[in-house]
């Protein structure tokens, strides 16, 4: 028995059961080793993006990690920007990185780079295993590691020589990682949160694990006892939605409107969420959001037990039962496909239990009202800002639910990593793309006008520009194996969802949008 079979015999030990992986030399033991542990799905990704988005994707809808395994430092640094999202989604995620021979990297070989310090910029755990001995007692630390709370990337890079090197000493039991619990929020914390309740114009600003539908209502109840306000993050990793759930404020994304909207606080209570700050800077927009006369009170930082703390909130104040706004879904859309009747689109077709992946970016932007009423469902977004992962978020999600997911994708990002749906099409996965073609990057013309950056020619808009040449997002699809159509009106989308969700394995709609449309 090898290193390689100690690490895989752990992950089983531990029910981490999907490996999305994107391998080279430094990792074909890894690889020759799945034939012997049926119990774990290797997952080829063609791009080590798609890889971490998925395993992203993954820990959100089961909250267990899969494990990545990429090649070397350069399979790591192509692996990054999705593990920023992953790593500021609060996930837990076990990445392994193979490394060449702890003989061979004194040679400087062409792939030889430091990948632990690659590594560490993640600001979550990281260790190299340099004796196939220590490989279990290290991957079941990095699994630890990995649940925090909160959740982390753990990253174990093994030399090639520690996965082919042979045990001496064969434990009679593979080890389980040790899980801390979360932690609980002071008596004193929540005597100050019901002051701040009590007696300020005060809000809840909820995040991370605050955001399932019951801890939603918990905080609801809280808000109407208190004669308080709930608000969400612009961009939480999963958050449940739709009839029947608590829909509070989500906070809008541009600065220069979310400072009006936190304009009247004097008091924000944090739940499971950081203190919210603009996603850039502008010339003269604070980067606070909050009124600097505002108290925020971090009372049950990320890794903290929010259902709890939301619960002793409720009891003190002796709030009522959660009554929850009833309403329709929008009526099935007719006519001109418009971002408007796109979401209308969405909305009267989402189905039951659907997971929706969403990179729609400015085109989306009526989405989340628009599915307000629909049937009870649930919804990730793009945490870190790092464009690229909604299909690997949306391959990911339905590998570990076993439902159909629809991603919504915008077509400049889509090109970041659109070797997911070759994966999506070899795994026969159940996911409905929504693909919309406005032939623009509409946010950065959003963006160069916040800026200041007014004065722009031909030459710089061509930067901003998708559509010479024009991409044909359908045919890129088929290409790797995923049926696909293009739509132009609002009456075409609508039978391209139904189509879609009556129909298993994946599918990919074109929504053809006016030009720049956001």
């Amino acid at each position: 028995m090898n290193g390689a079979h100690a690490l895989l015999a752990t992950m089983r030990a531990n029910n981490i059961t999907a490996c999305f992986a994107n391998p080279g030399t430094s990792e074909m033991h890894f690889v020759a080793g799945l034939d012997d542990v049926p119990e774990i799905r290797g997952i080829l990704c063609l791009f080590e993006g798609v890889a971490t988005g998925a395993a992203d994707g993954y820990a959100r809808v089961t909250g267990t990690p899969a494990a990545t395994l990429l090649h070397l430092g350069p399979g790591l640094a192509n692996g990054w920007a999705n593990l920023h999202n992953a790593r500021r989604a609060r996930v837990p995620l076990l990445n392994i990185v193979g490394d060449h021979a702890t003989y061979h990297a004194k040679y400087d070989a062409p792939l030889q780079s430091d990948i632990l310090s690659i590594a560490k910029t993640l600001k979550g755990w990281q260790r190299r295993t340099l004796s196939p001995n220590d490989v279990a007692n290290d991957v079941a630390d990095a699994i630890g590691a990995a649940y925090g709370p909160p959740g982390r990337i753990a990253t174990l890079v093994l030399p090639s020589d520690t996965s082919w090197g042979e045990i001496t000493d064969v434990p009679s039991s593979w080890p389980v990682a040790t899980r801390e619990p979360e932690a609980s929020a002071g008596g004193e914390g929540i005597e100050r949160a019901l002051e701040l309740l009590r007696t300020k114009r005060a809000a809840l600003f909820v995040g991370g694990t605050a955001v399932s539908a019951a801890q939603l209502g918990l905080a609801q109840r809280v808000a109407r006892a208190s004669g308080s306000r709930v608000i969400t993050e612009t961009f939480p990793a999963i958050t449940d939605r739709g009839a029947g759930i608590a829909s509070p404020e989500r906070l809008i994304y541009l600065s220069e409107f979310a400072i009006d909207q936190l304009g009247d606080l004097e008091a924000l209570v944090l739940i499971g969420a950081g203190e919210p700050v603009g996603f850039f800077a502008y010339p003269d927009v604070p980067s606070r959001l909050v009124p600097e006369h505002c108290a925020v009170l971090d009372l049950a930082p990320p890794g903290t037990d929010t259902g709890a703390v939301l619960q002793a909130l409720v009891d003190a104040l002796g709030a009522p039962a959660l009554s929850v706004e009833s309403g329709e879904p929008p009526a099935l859309p007719a006519g001109a496909l418009t971002s408007q009747s796109l979401a209308a689109a969405v909305g009267a077709t989402l189905p039951e239990g659907l997971i929706v992946a969403d990179e729609s970016n400015t085109a989306g932007v009526h989405l989340f009202g628009a599915t307000r009423f629909s049937p009870p469902h649930r919804w990730m977004t793009l945490t870190g800002g790092s464009i690229g992962c909604g299909l690997p978020l949306a391959l990911g999600a339905a590998v570990g639910s076993g439902r159909r997911v629809l991603a919504l994708e915008a077509d400049g990002s889509m090109m970041y990593t659109p070797q997911a749906l070759w994966t999506m099409a070899r795994e026969g996965l159940d996911v409905t793309v929504v693909a919309l073609s406005n032939r623009s990057y509409a946010i950065l013309n959003l963006e160069r006008q916040r800026v200041g950056a007014t004065g722009i020619g031909s030459a710089s808009q061509r930067m901003l520009d998708l559509d010479d040449p024009a991409i044909d997002l359908a045919g890129v699809a088929r290409a790797q194996g995923v049926p696909s159509t293009r739509v132009t009106t609002a009456d075409e989308l609508v039978a391209a969802l139904l189509h879609s969700y009556a129909t298993s394995g994946p599918m990919l709609i074109e929504a053809v949008l006016p030009k720049g449309l956001g």
